[in-house]
């Protein structure tokens, strides 16, 4: 249970400053990310917290589709947008093709291992991934269907509000998936513990 806890909340936290930095990059965004900003940008209010918000508001749709939030879903909301914010408030400004690009890449990075830490952790999906799995379980609409309807969606409003689109977001879509591919089985805390007199030739995790 300990590992588990300090899993989800480094995942978690993590995961917000990889955001952060591929904010800070400025070469485009995930789609949910891309419409935080949007409303960023009409609003004033920083990026991080319009995440909190937005993942709040997610969980209420949860309502209609009968999903149960889990431990992980609420840390979700209150962590990752937090970190995101605190990241970014000390990032230095990034210029520069080359940089920019550096500074995505550890941002996609960062994300897609902290995304094998707090789903390996097993507290429960953070609040999008749920309403995909609602959307699925109470219409019998497939994942993938789910996810393009409503990332898609994020993705026009975001865009049309003023959120970062570019090669950062096609980027993000294209290696996300495998990347998170290669982070999820080696943080899985299901995967079984080597005995102790083993435990020193074992890469921490």
């Amino acid at each position: 249970m300990t590992r588990r806890v300090t899993q989800l909340l480094i995942g978690l936290i993590l995961y917000g400053a990889g955001c952060a930095l591929m904010v800070e990059a400025g070469i485009g965004l995930d789609p949910w990310t891309v419409f935080a900003q949007g409303i960023a940008v009409q609003t004033g209010i920083g990026i991080g917290w319009i995440t909190n918000l937005l993942g709040f508001a997610v969980l209420l749709l949860w309502i209609p589709l009968r999903q149960r939030p889990g431990v992980g879903t609420v840390a979700n909301i209150a962590l990752v947008g937090t970190s995101m914010q605190l990241t970014l408030n000390v990032l230095p400004a990034v210029t520069g093709w080359l940089m920019q690009g550096a500074v995505f890449v550890a941002g996609l990075l960062s994300v897609a291992v902290a995304s094998g830490l707090y789903i390996g952790a097993r507290f429960g999906p953070g609040p999008r991934d749920g309403l995909m799995t609602g959307l699925n379980a109470r219409f019998g609409w497939p994942i993938w269907l789910s996810r393009l309807v409503v990332e898609a969606s994020v993705l026009l409003a975001g865009w049309l509000l003023g959120g970062t689109v570019g090669l950062g977001t096609v980027l993000f879509a294209v290696l996300i998936g495998p990347f998170a591919h290669v982070a999820l089985p080696l943080l899985d805390t299901r995967r079984p513990v080597a005995p102790a007199t083993d435990a020193a030739a074992q890469p921490a995790v």
